[in-house]
Order: C-alpha cells, then structure tokens, then sequence
C-alpha cells in the first residue's frame, strides 16, 4: 500500500501568525527571496487544503524525476522554519532568552574569557529568578562554581562556596516543591476528565485522598508563584469535581487574581490564565453571578493571543461559554448574533485546526430558540451524526426527543410518527428506558391523535405534570439540565413561545440572588 503524503510542513505553515510569517522572510534575507524553499513556503502558506502533487508540479514545473529533489526540499524547509521561530522566540521568550545567555556564557567559558562569562551568568540569575526558572538557576550556580574553580581562586571559592550550596539547596528545594504540585494537578486533572470515575467510591477515595495532600492543606505557604498557581488551580479542579460550587467559584476567583497579580508571566503563557478565566466563568454561572460571567467575557475577549493556539482558546471558550450564558437565560437573539461572529472567525483557522462539530448542539438550541427550525434541525443532524460512545446513550436520548420537538413545531406530522416508529423500535431494543423518555414519548404519540388545539394543550399540561414529577431524578435531571424540555412543554402547553418561558425562567429562578 502507497504511504500518503506528510501534510506536517503543510500544518506548520500554516499554523503560523502573520507576524511569523513576516519573521521567516526577515530570517531568510531578500537574497533568498526568491529560493524554491521560499516559493515552496508561500505557496504552502496560501494553499488551504493541502495538495502534494499540485505543489511538486508548480515548484519542479514540466520535470518528472523531481520526487527526491522535492522531498529533500520539503525537509529542508521544516527545518528552516523551525530555525525561524526559534529565532523568533528568542526575541520574546524568557526561557529562549535564559538558554541564550547561558550557551553564550558556555561559549566564552571555553574559550578563557572568564570576566564576560561571569557577565552573561549574572544576566541569566536575575532572569531565572524573576521567572521562577529554577531548574536554569541551578545551571547558573554550577557554572559559577566551576568557573571559581576553573580561575583557581581558592579564596572567592571559599567565600562564595556556602552561599553558592545554600543557593543550589534553594534552587532545588523549589523545583522539587513546583514538581510535586504539579503532580497533584495532573492527577485531579484526570478525575475530572474521567469523569465517570468520580461517580464510583473508588473515584471518590480517591479525591478524598488528593484533597488532603498536606501541599494543598497550606497553599499561602508555598515558596513561589509558580507553586501557589498549581496549587489553586488544583484545589480549584477538585472543588469541581467533588460538587462544592462555593468553593469552586471563590478558589477560581483567588486563582484569577493570582495569575494577575504577576503580569509579566502571563507574557510567557497564556494557556493557565485562559483556563483559569473559563472555569472562572462556569463557576459564577453555577452559583448565579451573571454579571460576573459577562465580566469576566469580556475580560476573556479582550486577551491578546501571543500563539495561534491561544487565539482558538480563547475563541473556544469565550463562545462556548457565551452561548450557554444566551442559553440559560434565553437571550437567544443575542446569541444568534454571536453565532453569526463565531462563523465568521471560524474563517480565520485553518479546517484541521478547527472543530466545529463541538458547537453544532449549541447553534441547535439557539435557532431553536429563535424559532429557526430549519436550521435548527440542519444543526441538529450534524451533530446527531458525530461519533458517539455506547456509554452516552443519554445523548441519543437527547438527539431523538430534540427531533420530535423540532418537527412537531415545524408540522412535519409524517416525519413525526416515522420517528415515532422508528423510537418504538430502539426502544424494544434497550435494556433500560428511563421514565421521562417512556412518558414523553408516550405523549408525542398522544398528540398525534388529538382531534384539535384544546385537546393538544390538554396533552401538554399532563406532560408538564410529569416532567415536575420526574424532575429530580438523576437521568432526568441531566437531561433537562441540557435541554429545557419543561420549557418547551410549558410553552405549548400555555400558547408560549419557548423563548419567553426560558426568560420567565430564568428570572424567577435568579430573583435576589448575588450578581
């Protein structure tokens, strides 16, 4: 079987800010602007779908033994880009920067130059320690130490050798504290992603067992930022897992003003400083601080990426979290509108990188909300037909009671009772058939046999008496917490747009509370 083409040199390229691609022109110098490697790196970088073939024939024209030379020139060119963004990192990365002065100081270490050697060392301990690079600090003590040693002055190393043992201790006692921390991190991280473990008592030993870590009992004494950080954003991922809204909202808070307590590493990474805004923003949501998350929005939105993945970060999670907000509250014009916008920065990444599957439910919802049922539904078959897992057959569930309340507001009688047979089916199937599905399933078909409107209301009101009387159950409160089925059965069953029970809602439910 033929190997298919590598599309990696194709996704580097095109992965790149503008602002990179500017820098690889610079890097290469004007003399190679016209280099194939330079032809080879425009025409990847304006090509959206990647084409193999099509880029050998433009660049080897009307020469068919140009595979070998095509290959060697697809390898030399990852390099030079990499080379390239090496280059560029160094102009703005603390930790290029600290690599930087410490080879130079190698450098002139080996060729006897010991005074600039000592200069460059210096530069690098005060970068190291405004960075809280200390696993760079220790190199600098060890190059320190044999650089006295190297000059053969028994004195400055006897002066400086206790200073330079308790400096090394320092060093390393910090890194090992940050490493155990982030340990503790990784391991809550995994919790809360699996997140079917944590319904077990093995899931819940083992939270138990993370949450009383003596690290993460005395956070305000961890030694760096760096561990005060992980700390938070541990404790943070376990209040969220183990329930505690509370907790999680005022972790998440202290945790947010940290890591903007310390702006100049947040000009380093941005990644923590995004995650942190998100589950920022799910923590006021879930104890009803609804000026907060659209505060806390709009700080996110206004972020500069300094990556192109911190760019799809921060549009993920800023429209996520901004549709669900539209959602709850049932804003749904306003998140027509911002649905509008996320389509159109979508343009702005490349196909590979972006998933619009992940929002397709989302879109549903709103122009159901709207009352654009047909793109609702568009919506709602594209994401009926992403993958889905045996063990989400609540999504299933979800995917078929969302059809029959799109085509029963859309009139599609007969496409209804195919559903309808189709459903009875599957069902006679399945193991287990939660009692919210049989009753409302029970009451579609009930609705189908009603001899007019007055007799349909009566069907709804009976429906709406059961979903109140189900409610609270643990299948049926997961499924209504992702789809407000009670509203939508309200609204048919009192002559309601399903956008104005949502609002009513929301408003009774969030009458005096804070935000």
């Amino acid at each position: 079987m033929a190997k298919s083409p590598s599309d990696k040199l194709h996704r580097l390229i095109r992965s790149l800010t503008p602002a990179e691609k500017r820098h690889f022109h610079v890097f290469i110098g004007s003399a190679q602007a016209h280099s194939k490697y330079a032809l080879l790196f425009d025409a990847m970088a304006s090509m959206e779908r990647f084409d193999d073939e099509a880029l050998r024939q433009r660049i080897y024209p009307d020469d068919p033994q140009s595979s070998q030379r095509y290959s060697e020139l697809k390898i030399y060119l990852f390099d030079l880009v990499l080379k390239s963004l090496q280059a560029y990192d160094a102009e703005r990365s603390a930790e290029f920067r600290l690599n930087h002065l410490l080879q130079s100081a190698a450098v002139l270490y080996r060729r006897g130059h010991y005074g600039a050697c000592q200069n460059y060392l210096y530069k690098a301990e005060k970068l190291a320690q405004r960075y809280e690079s200390f696993s760079h600090l220790l190199d600098v003590v060890r190059w320190q130490r044999h650089l006295a040693y190297t000059q053969m002055d028994v004195d400055l190393l006897h002066k400086q050798l206790d200073l330079l043992q308790a400096r090394e201790r320092d060093a390393a006692a910090q890194l090992a504290e940050i490493i155990e921390y982030r340990n503790l991190f990784f391991q809550a991280y995994l919790l809360v992603k699996r997140e079917a473990l944590l319904h077990t008592e093995k899931g819940q030993e083992q939270l138990r067992a993370l949450r009383s870590h003596p690290l993460l009992q005395r956070a305000e004494q961890a030694r760096s930022h760096t561990a005060r950080v992980l700390c938070y954003r541990t404790l943070n991922l376990c209040y969220y897992a183990a329930g505690e809204r509370e907790a999680f909202y005022h972790s998440g808070r202290h945790l947010v003003s940290l890591l903007e307590s310390q702006p100049h590493f947040l000009r380093e990474n941005q990644a923590d400083y995004i995650a942190a805004l998100s589950n920022y923003i799910l923590s006021c949501g879930l104890t009803s601080r609804y000026d907060e998350v659209e505060k806390t929005l709009d700080k996110l939105k206004r972020i500069k990426p300094l990556t192109r993945d911190d760019a799809l970060k921060i549009h993920r999670q800023y429209y996520t979290n901004k549709f669900a907000l539209c959602i709850y509250t049932g804003a749904f014009d306003e998140g027509r509108r911002e649905m509008e916008h996320c389509q159109q920065e979508a343009t702005l990444f490349a196909s590979h990188e972006y998933e619009t599957a992940s929002f397709y439910f989302q879109y549903c919802y709103i122009c159901f909300g709207c009352a654009d049922y047909d793109r609702a539904l568009t919506y709602l078959n594209a994401w009926n037909n992403q993958p889905r897992t045996l063990e989400r057959e609540d999504l299933q569930s979800l995917g078929r009671i969302l059809a029959m309340a799109l085509h029963f507001d859309m009139g599609n009688t007969l496409l209804l009772e195919s559903l309808l047979r189709s459903t009875a089916q599957l069902l006679r199937r399945k193991k287990r058939l939660y009692e919210l599905e049989r009753r409302f399933f029970h009451g579609m078909s009930e609705l189908l046999n009603a001899p007019n409107a007055a007799a349909q209301r009566a069907v709804f009101q009976k429906m709406q008496q059961d979903i109140r009387q189900l409610a609270n159950q643990p299948e049926a409160y997961a499924l209504l917490q992702t789809f407000d089925l009670e509203a939508w059965v309200e609204a048919k069953a009192h002559g309601r747009s399903f956008a104005s029970v949502v609002r009513d809602k929301w408003r009774r439910q969030n009458a005096g509370r804070p935000g």
